[in-house]
């Protein structure tokens, strides 16, 4: 039996607006048993050299796991008496529209839930005696191991999970009617120590087991019920006495045959070769708060959700009303919801110093529904990762971001002033880049996403995805870049890992799309032919990552874009790799689907580095160094990624996807070990229907300026629609006000460049949530977008509400200082309190630590700028 299927949903264009959350296997509870025969009482086991498993019997039997360091404070522990190891098999069902997905499990055919524990013991590869312990894939030698702990034993804890009887459950959920009285697997978990502050776990479940009873023949009604009775009472009679027996038992489960019964295989149950669920039950508290999971876009603490782990896109509205109802209308679940996000990550760190990531790519889902246990469910056979101990958010983050990978320090360039985005081709350049003169605006780059040619879509002006100059909109454009180079202004571009079809295209001078067509380098469908991928107005041919030659075919189209002048770029997409798609790397496509983007950087990182390899000194001092920056992404994707921003955000005050998203975007990616973040000033997608006009106000503007001037990157987006938004250079207004806050952003400079070496460093965030700097105070633990730090010494709190005019600042409980706002100098002395502050355009609330040599060089280098 199949138990995958894919739904295409790609040019559905009329569909229902309200969409179901995406059906998943319900929250397993069952039963854990255990023998005294093989296990002590209580007993402790060290692991590695810094951590210990502590087993007790007590209330059926428990786990715990905490460092050396803090004996007594557990970092991870299951449910007295509850299975914390359970597995299912359920067909999945994929929903796919143009880079949106639903994951569904479907028709759940089989759940063991309940768990036995067998044996707790200590291997290694000299113990000859667990010869046959283990299965040749979990056998140590294909173990990834550190070799500072590599001589230490591996924790191995064994044992059945197994179903007594067949799973209820509505017809709508359960395909498989056959009668399995039993069904059990061997289980494994592994625990072995990886770094000093980490400690990695396997869970690996072996294959299924069945016992089934048929029915020789159904007389009447009335014996029928009898029959069902006498076999209720004799299951009963079982669970009561017979634990010591089957824990004895070598092989599955065992059940006594009758004159009304016999035992066999069927056909169904032979359809069963391996379980592809696999959850991980655990304690929690009640007041946990968790943070996390990648870059999320509508929450900070995800305690009482369902947060699916996937990279999708984000979806325009994300459940705003109503462009959420009219973008799910016409083009299916294209609204998104509170959990989609181009960057999540299997990560999470919670208010009691606890912290949990997952390792590999599957689609996992963190079930966080119940107050007092999270349950992890993974789709696949085996879940892999690794627990953190640290005794601050600051320390996990940096133990977290040891093993994932940190960015590389930032070319000091892109952080010194503002990032112009704008399209238009050279005239429309240079005319506006005279327009910043005359308002002395500090400019790094100008960012000239339509760089390769532009055309008119239903969704509005979209790029011609070949990735060379168009010379007919940027006439003598190497003359534009040395110029502008000249000024010490670099120039930026666009690329991304996508070919259309441009045999429409004028002026092209090479066909992208053919030469990776005849390197045969696309992604394949299952017949082995070219994929077209659709994606928002257009089809594509997508690049395959895993190709041998994919690599150094792209680095070249690279290397002939920064040749011309060109030192930075916007990778952008990665998140739409088809869960169908055939890829030569022949690797499961779901997993692929989240490593894609991953891959997508690691190869644009890669160019880099070759390139500040070949352009050493001098030169290379000369030229500037390479920067780009990408929305998509996965857990490891610090290792490879330079810079990231937020993707696509409404041009509203919204919620779930605008402003405010913004922030908790920022926030939540920061804690996840993505320290390089920024945003669109005043958004990107709008909406300009006779019936839904979504267009950026001038007030959203000059607002998001004030906002954004406080982030890694100071850079403008003119939008989808260009025409119908505000832009910075609309009038005298908001260029003044541009030109206010680049300055703004030039006068924290010297600070920027400290927490860039510090993030390369640690992994710590530029822009941070309170939580990190004062993780004991409950009013900080529940703010979002309300307000953040930069660093730990500059406090903002922007104005994120339409005609507001002022903010309300919490000043946190645990610092020292007073804390100064920048504007008047007033000193707000008070901890754990709350302050109205006015805030009129340009004098957003901002607040400096007194006596901080930080703040004060801030001030100065502001009045300097006759800002103040």
């Amino acid at each position: 039996m199949s138990t995958f299927k894919i739904t295409k949903k790609h040019h559905k264009h009329l569909n229902n607006p309200f969409p179901s959350t995406p059906r998943s296997i319900p929250f397993i509870q069952g039963n854990l048993f255990t023998t005294s025969q093989t296990l002590p009482p209580n007993q402790s086991f060290q692991v590695g050299k810094d951590f210990q498993l502590l087993w007790s019997t007590e209330n059926g039997g428990c786990l715990s796991i905490s460092h050396l360091s803090q004996p007594s404070k557990s970092l991870w522990s299951t449910i007295p008496g509850e299975a914390f190891i359970s597995a299912a098999v359920a067909e999945t069902e994929v929903e796919e529209s143009r880079g949106s997905f639903a994951i569904k499990s479907r028709y759940i055919q089989l759940v063991c839930h309940h768990q036995s524990i067998e044996d707790i013991i200590f291997i290694n590869r000299f113990f000859d005696e667990h010869h046959g312990f283990l299965p040749d894939y979990l056998d140590l030698d294909h173990l990834e191991r550190n070799p500072k702990f590599a001589d230490c034993p591996v924790l191995v804890i064994t044992g059945h999970i197994f179903s007594r009887r067949k799973m209820k459950g509505p017809r709508s959920c359960i395909k498989s009617e056959a009668k399995i009285s039993s069904a059990s697997a061997r289980y494994w978990v592994l625990f072995d120590q990886k770094e000093n502050n980490q400690i990695g776990f396997q869970v690996k479940i072996g294959q299924p087991k069945f016992q089934l009873h048929r029915h020789k023949a159904s007389p009447s009604t009335a014996s029928e019920s009898y029959r069902r009775l006498r076999r209720k009472l004799r299951r009963r009679r079982k669970w009561n006495v017979g634990w010591c027996w089957f824990l004895s038992r070598k092989k599955g489960l065992t059940a006594n045959s009758s004159s009304e019964e016999e035992l066999g295989e069927s056909n169904v149950a032979e359809t069963i070769t391996e379980f592809n669920r696999v959850c991980l039950t655990y304690a929690s508290e009640e007041n946990e708060i968790f943070f996390g999971f990648g870059e999320q876009f509508s929450h900070m603490n995800f305690k009482g959700r369902r947060v699916p782990i996937f990279v999708q896109e984000q979806g325009i509205g994300r459940g705003d009303q109503p462009i959420t109802f009219a973008a799910n209308l016409v083009s299916y679940r294209a609204g998104g919801d509170w959990s989609t996000t181009y960057a999540p990550s299997p990560f999470y760190m919670t208010s009691k110093m606890r912290s949990l990531y997952l390792e590999g790519y599957n689609y996992s889902i963190f079930d966080l529904t119940r107050y007092d246990r999270v349950q992890v469910q993974i789709h696949g056979k085996a879940m892999q990762g690794r627990i953190l101990h640290g005794n601050s958010p600051l320390e996990i983050i940096e133990h977290f971001t040891e093993t994932i990978g940190r960015p590389p320090e930032l070319p000091e360039w892109v952080i010194s002033g503002a990032v112009v985005g704008m399209q238009g081709g050279t005239e429309t350049v240079r005319s506006v880049w005279d327009k910043l003169k005359t308002y002395k605006v500090p400019i790094s780059a100008f960012w000239l996403q339509d760089w390769v040619g532009q055309r008119e879509t239903l969704i509005g002006s979209q790029l011609w995805w070949n990735w060379e100059v168009d010379v007919t909109r940027y006439p003598e454009w190497q003359q534009l870049v040395k110029d502008l180079g000249t000024n010490y202004i670099k120039v930026m571009t666009y690329c991304n890992p996508c070919l259309a079809l441009v045999d429409e295209k004028p002026n092209k001078r090479r066909n992208l799309f053919e030469e990776a067509k005849e390197l045969d380098i696309l992604v394949k469908d299952k017949h082995g032919e070219l994929y077209m991928v659709p994606n928002t107005a257009f089809d594509v041919g997508m690049l395959d990552l895993t190709h041998p030659l994919t690599a150094s075919w792209f680095k070249q189209i690279l290397q002939e874009m920064v040749v011309d002048g060109v030192r930075g770029w916007m990778a952008d997409f990665g998140e739409g790799l088809p869960v169908d798609a055939v890829l030569y790397s022949g690797e499961d496509p779901i997993s692929a689907h989240n490593k894609y983007p991953e891959l997508w950087a690691q190869i644009n990182r890669e160019f880099v580095e070759e390139w500040k390899n070949n352009h050493a000194g001098k030169e290379r001092e000369d030229l500037g160094d390479l920067v780009f920056f990408m929305r998509a992404g996965f857990r490891d994707s610090p290792r490879w990624g330079m810079l990231f921003w937020e993707g696509d955000q409404m041009v509203s005050w919204q919620v779930n996807d605008g402003i405010k998203s913004s922030v908790v975007a920022l926030l939540s990616s920061g804690l996840s070990g993505f320290a390089f973040n920024h945003s669109d000033i005043g958004g990107y997608c709008t909406i300009n229907l006779p019936v839904i006009k979504y267009c950026r106000s001038e007030e959203l503007l000059l607002r998001w300026m004030e906002l954004n001037a406080f982030t890694i990157v100071f850079r403008t987006h003119e939008g989808n629609k260009p025409r119908c938004n505000s832009q910075f250079y609309s009038n005298e207004k908001t260029l003044s006000h541009f030109a206010r806050f680049a300055k703004v952003y030039k006068a924290w400079k010297f600070y920027r460049v400290q927490l860039v070496k510090e993030a390369a460093q640690k992994g710590l965030p530029v822009c941070r949530h309170l939580f990190l700097h004062y993780p004991d105070d409950e009013r900080v633990q529940s703010l979002s977008y309300q307000q953040f730090l930069v660093g730990s010494e500059i406090l903002v709190v922007p104005v994120l509400y339409k005609g507001k005019k002022n903010v309300k600042a919490y000043f946190p409980v645990g610092e020292t200082c007073a804390w100064k706002h920048i504007w008047t100098g007033k000193l707000y002395q008070k901890h754990g309190s709350e302050a109205r502050i006015e805030a009129p355009f340009g004098y957003p609330a901002v607040f400096v630590k007194v006596g901080s040599t930080v703040g004060e060089t801030f001030l100065t280098n502001l009045r300097n700028l006759e800002i103040l």
